[in-house]
């Protein structure tokens, strides 16, 4: 007997959205959405093993190259999605997880791009966040992109360029939690962060934050309580946010003038580490102790020729306050002396406080051991950190005991990726190129160092067994 035709209209209808409904719940899974993977943990979603020993040609599955640029992989489902900076263009990439071949590309040119230091930053160094839906990137350059995940423009918010004093470049990626993308957008000028509705791509609320001047940290979000908390860490404190509206809910001071790492949570508690060059507890000297040793011509002044490369070179720009060109003993004392109204620290925090929560919910710091750009990592228990120089540090993330305090990993140099584990392994990778494997325990040990043929400033990236590590010009896949 055939059916009227509304009843198999009707039928047919309702078969084809129950097919609908069944592929589209086989969403990406999402084991790596951000900045460091979920929540910014730096932890891998299963604890698969993957390699111990590789690099180019070693356990390599493939390898596939890219534009320059700073940001890190981030993963959904057989999708890996990337940013990079070429002729004037800032792009977003879209690479298949299985082969390495680059699926799609898609270009914006500002109007002006945002100057950073040579082998220091990038026009295009914030991580993209998805959702399993759509993928979400900020260029500091532009502003919020939002794509699915075939490549076509969903959205875009333009936004101001951030004003600078000195040449970093903007280091904060976006991550999207309930509906929001969140964007920290901490500068010398015009600080605030961010929400825009995901799907809209509208400013849902925006909080400014005028007494927090140029920092690095991406936000993460601390669920307790019944509450969704956006924590950010910037100049001398932290702030924590309600997700729902923006407002503010507590902070704890004592961080120093520049933050560049991302807070991480573990076991309930949050943990931030944070360092700066000329902190109170790491006070460097006055121009009478050390910069009247570079002024060769003895004219009261430093020229750039006259400071030689390192840290007083990089800050050259925020050091000559007027930008003549020259930096005098007033100037330099004067940013020295507010470098000193900061601490280098690790604070661990204890959920549940309102308002100024620096004297009630520090459960312990420390000064030893506190890294410059990588971020904190908690593992197992114990909470892991690596500085500059190649030194790395193991603390009891409890009660702060240090399981050991910088040993020396056999890489010199700066270390700007931020440490990752799984399987009872640690990851860390060096700017020189070498990524170290660590054993996760109460005693310090190297496992492997792994040797790269180009620098790494991203963190890398693991799913299921396999590890994707960003270099200059390439992104590698390495598994058994």
């Amino acid at each position: 007997m055939q059916l009227p035709f509304k009843t198999r209209f009707l039928t047919a209808t309702l078969f084809s959205c129950a097919v609908h409904f069944a592929l589209g719940a086989a969403s990406p899974k999402l084991e790596w959405p951000q900045f460091r993977g979920p929540n910014a943990s730096g932890l891998a979603a299963e604890d698969k093993p993957v390699p111990v020993e590789f690099g180019p040609g070693k356990n390599e599955l493939w390898k596939t190259e890219l534009p320059v640029g700073a940001s890190s992989p981030c993963i959904a489902g057989e999708r890996i999605f990337l940013t990079g900076f070429i002729d004037g263009k800032l792009e977003t990439l879209c690479v298949d997880r299985k082969d390495g071949k680059i699926l799609w590309r898609k270009g914006v040119t500002p109007e002006k791009v945002e100057e950073v230091q040579k082998g220091i930053g990038s026009p295009a160094s914030a991580t993209p966040a998805t959702d399993g839906d759509r993928v979400y990137v900020y260029f500091s350059s532009f502003g919020m992109l939002a794509y699915d995940f075939d490549g076509r423009e969903v959205w875009r918010h333009p936004l101001p360029l951030p004003f600078q004093e000195y040449g970093f470049g903007s280091g904060a990626s976006p991550i999207v939690s309930e509906g929001k993308v969140l964007l920290n957008r901490d500068a010398d000028k015009n600080s605030e962060l961010l929400a825009f509705g995901a799907h809209t791509g509208k400013i849902a609320w925006r909080v400014a934050r005028p007494d927090f001047h140029m920092s690095w940290s991406t936000p993460v979000i601390w669920r307790h309580d019944g509450v969704s908390e956006v924590v950010v860490a910037g100049q001398q404190r932290a702030k924590a946010y309600d997700l729902k509206d923006g407002s503010e809910r507590w902070l704890v001071r004592g961080l120093p003038m520049a933050v560049c790492t991302t807070p991480v949570i573990g076991d309930g508690m949050l943990y931030i580490a944070a360092w700066s060059s000329g902190s109170a507890n790491e006070p460097m000297p006055l121009f009478a102790e050390s910069g009247a040793a570079m002024d060769a011509n003895k004219d009261g002044k430093l020229s750039r020729d006259e400071v030689p490369e390192g840290r007083f070179k990089d800050f050259f720009d925020w050091l000559d306050i007027n930008h003549d060109g020259f930096i005098t003993a007033e100037e330099f004392d004067s940013r020295i002396k507010a470098l000193r109204n900061g601490q280098n620290v690790i604070l661990a925090i204890r959920p549940g406080g309102r308002g100024d929560i620096t004297e009630t919910h520090v459960a312990w710091s420390s000064s030893k051991g506190v890294p410059y750009v990588p971020s904190p990592l908690f593992y197992r228990g114990k909470l892991f950190v690596a500085k500059d120089g190649g030194l790395a540090s193991c603390f009891d993330a409890k009660t702060g005991k240090a399981h050991y305090l910088q040993e020396r990993l056999g890489v010199e140099g700066d270390y700007y990726a931020s440490p990752i584990a799984v399987d009872g392994k640690i990851y860390a990778a060096s700017l020189s190129g070498t990524v170290l494997v660590l054993a996760v325990g109460e005693t310090f040990q190297v496992l492997a160092r792994n040797k790269f043929e180009e620098s790494i400033s991203a963190t890398p990236a693991m799913v299921e067994g396999k590890l994707y590590v960003r270099t200059t010009g390439h992104l590698h896949a390495f598994g058994q």
